[in-house]
């Protein structure tokens, strides 16, 4: 008997101890998540710092973003393949090694060229680590339950960490220098790649030939859709170059179509495409993506420009948005375990077009507190819907192809972004004037409301409509 006892007692210290290590294992991959993250943002509010201590062209400072958009946007599939060919963990580790690297790199950068160079190369190391990121946290969950709880931590560092970016971006150009923005990703990658191996269990290495062509054509082809959109701002939407740019994607993406039809082991399954739901939802995600760098651009413009807030103040002006989501994190699984996705995800695009709308009656002597609002609704808006969001577009695919249906995910949401920035931002320039943010800023705000019905038109074809052919009687 007292043996039995012992026994039972080993067995439940086993299996506490493995939750345990499981647990520490996702909050390290989300910690990694969250660095990536805060990187797409963290660098906005010192911009103008950046330009006067480099001597940099406000064309040049543009690629401070613009060159990790790219290297990110453009190889996210690549990135998600190489997570499912050579096992996710080893593809992660060295992907967030280079990220860390060139972090190091960038914040002592004496000149432009060298930080575009590392803002570009730790795009990267970005695009090869996040794939494997939700990879990781979707494969090893050990039920529906445990899936949809890593799914809402993904989700909110995800969409809550850009809004921490401006904070903490702000606070640490204030306080120390823009250098920080980078140097910060160095303690935190360091104690990521020296604690990962320890509690994350590698994934089995899926051998088989390498899609050459599938690579090259969907990473020219993404890294194409974002440079022509960065590029239209400076050469207009109807020019040749940019109408060029959108021809020589489609092209690149219709060979692409074709090689992974035929590929043997291909880089995107054409199977996850023929999910309508799936593919409502990417399109749904998206457009969220688009319509947010709204919130992020024309508001930054808004505080400092109009409110004179200072870069620390504007980067706490948007501190309900992440607070609001990360608490939102903890209650949206279980409403999609008794709500289901859909009405969850039409809440939520139907919010973001409606915080658009609110933030139309903005004007010049607005204060903060006018602008809270409809920031709020943003913010609760897109914590009921990213995590339902992204439950969907990865329901049903086998484990196997989980690296690739991630970087698909993930490449249309930086696509989403990256359009919906060049589109938001185009119309600003145009219609903008000197000292008056209302002249670019509600035009731009038109534009994401735009972007935000197209978004929700997509989530509205998630609702099964009862059939309407009548039944048959039956004798």
């Amino acid at each position: 008997m007292t043996s039995l006892l012992a026994e039972s007692r080993s067995v439940r210290t086993q299996a506490a101890t493995a939750y345990r290590s499981h647990n520490y294992g996702i909050y390290i991959v989300l910690l990694a998540q969250l660095m990536l993250v805060l990187d797409s943002a963290v660098m906005n509010v010192g911009l103008p710092h950046i330009q006067a201590d480099l001597h940099m062209s406000t064309g040049g400072l543009s690629w401070v973003l613009n060159g990790y958009a790219l290297t990110f946007g453009g190889l996210l599939l690549l990135g998600g393949r190489l997570g499912d060919v050579f096992g996710r963990l080893r593809v992660f580790w060295w992907g967030l090694a280079a990220f860390t690297l060139f972090s190091l790199v960038g914040g002592l950068a004496p000149n432009a060229e060298m930080l575009i160079a590392a803002r570009a190369l730790q795009g990267a190391g970005a695009a090869i680590a996040a794939p494997s990121v939700l990879a990781l946290l979707t494969t090893s969950a050990p039920n529906e339950h445990a899936r949809n709880r890593a799914l809402s931590q993904f989700t909110a560092v995800s969409a809550g960490g850009a809004g921490l970016g401006l904070l903490l971006g702000g606070a640490l150009t204030d306080l120390a220098s823009w250098r920080w923005t980078l140097f910060i990703n160095i303690p935190i990658g360091l104690a990521v790649l020296a604690t990962v191996r320890r509690y994350v269990t590698e994934t089995p290495r899926r051998p088989g030939k390498f899609d050459f062509i599938g690579a090259l054509t969907a990473t020219g082809g993404a890294a194409t859709v974002v440079w022509t959109v960065i590029k239209a701002q400076d050469y207009g939407w109807a020019s040749a170059h940019t109408i060029g740019g959108f021809v020589l994607a489609a092209l690149l993406f219709t060979i692409l179509g074709y090689t992974e039809s035929r590929h043997p082991h291909p880089l995107l399954r054409l199977s996850l495409l023929k999910d309508r739901r799936r593919v409502a939802a990417l399109v749904t995600m998206s457009g969220a993506y688009g319509s947010m760098m709204a919130i992020f651009f024309l508001l930054v413009l808004f505080f400092e420009g109009t409110l004179k807030f200072g870069p620390m103040t504007a980067g706490l002006a948007f501190l309900p948005m992440p607070v609001t989501i990360f608490v939102l994190s903890r209650i949206v699984p279980k409403l999609v375990e008794r709500y289901g996705q859909t009405p969850l995800i039409l809440i939520g695009a139907a919010g973001r077009v409606l915080s658009f709308a609110l933030l139309l009656g903005l004007h010049d002597t607005t204060n903060y507190w006018g602008v809270v609002g409809p920031l709020w609704i943003m913010a609760i808006a897109s914590g009921l819907s990213f995590m339902p969001l992204t439950s969907l577009a990865l329901k049903g695919v086998e484990p196997e192809h989980a690296g690739a249906a991630s970087g698909l995910l993930q490449t249309m949401q930086q696509l989403g972004g990256a359009i919906g920035f060049a589109v938001i931002a185009s119309v600003y320039a145009t219609f903008g004037k000197v000292g008056d943010f209302t002249a670019g800023g509600h035009p731009g705000f038109i534009a994401a409301l735009v972007i935000g019905l197209i978004s929700l038109a997509s989530a509205l074809t998630l609702i099964r409509w009862p059939s309407r052919t009548p039944a048959l009687a039956v004798d």
